[in-house]
């Protein structure tokens, strides 16, 4: 285990798939951080790559060949390399393998950079390079989870998510677990949204962000406390927990790529939303996080 701290903060950073487990604040000794129950989400905050969401059938096709893939793709249950661990930043590497080739054939480098500012803010970058001699593509998220309530004298649904800028956003619809384009709703964020499991019923509430800066945050009636996503460059933002289960928790998820469509042709280079990088080009996704 690798950790950032400060006279505020301790969090702690796993090598195994380069998942945060653990966001301590000092002085209310709150921890932020879903602690990966297994009886009900197993995971505390993976990064999603080199797909978000589901495949048609869990595979796809490129140049010829059909290749199989399960959720959120592979990233998040390997090791990754240590290039950089001091008590400011963490940066992790997870580079392309034999292993890798049987799922993704391409050649790259996904580091996963964790930076802890003087005021207890984490910052998470993304940084993938295409070291292949064609270009590469590819989907990528964060999938933090957090505690809710984060004390004991309040409940699920005593917290609210308030999203900066308060406008109306359009919001993006799965059907069972592929996105279904012919669904055109709109969420409005000019309201407070009040905690409530029927909400994620259908799986998470999508919101479209055309890669412009948001804010979201979680916080309680009392306005006491809570956690503030900033997601600087997405092209989308998830928020989701489990609605059949009393889980106490919510993720705020920030996604360079989305699950398959319902019309989905199967080829990678077609996929909805999908990333594409020339040979030697790097890619860069950034959130931060507070807690308070």
């Amino acid at each position: 285990m690798l950790y950032l701290e400060n006279e505020k903060i301790r969090v702690a950073v796993n090598e195994q798939g380069a998942e945060l487990n653990s966001i301590y604040l000092k002085n209310n000794e709150t921890e932020y951080l879903w602690q990966a129950n297994p009886e009900i989400w197993g995971r505390h905050a993976p990064h999603l790559f080199p797909i978000v969401g589901r495949l048609q059938n869990d595979t796809y096709q490129f140049e010829g060949q059909t290749y199989d893939m399960t959720q959120h793709g592979f990233a998040r249950d390997l090791v990754f390399k240590i290039i950089n661990a001091d008590s400011k930043m963490i940066q992790l590497r997870l580079e392309d393998s034999i292993e890798t080739h049987r799922e993704y054939p391409f050649k790259f480098q996904f580091d996963v950079i964790f930076t802890l500012s003087e005021i207890g803010e984490i910052g998470v970058k993304y940084l993938v390079k295409n070291i292949d001699h064609q270009v590469i593509y590819f989907g990528l998220g964060g999938h933090p989870g957090f505690n809710i309530p984060l004390s004991g004298g309040k409940k699920f649904e005593d917290y609210q998510i308030q999203i900066t800028p308060a406008k109306l956003y359009q919001r993006k619809v799965l059907n069972g677990p592929f996105l279904d384009l012919h669904q055109d709703i709109m969420f409005d964020a000019k309201k407070e949204l009040v905690l409530n499991r029927s909400d994620y019923k259908n799986d998470a509430i999508i919101l479209e962000l055309d890669e412009r800066p948001v804010e979201i945050k979680i916080i309680d009636t009392d306005k006491k406390h809570g956690i503030k996503v900033n997601i600087e460059n997405a092209k989308f933002a998830g928020i989701w927990t489990k609605s059949n289960v009393e889980a106490p928790f919510i993720c705020i998820e920030p996604w360079w790529g989305i699950a398959d469509t319902l019309e989905t042709t199967g080829q990678l280079v077609d996929k909805y939303a999908i990333n594409r990088l020339d040979v030697n080009d790097e890619y860069v996704g950034e959130y931060s996080i507070q807690v308070f």
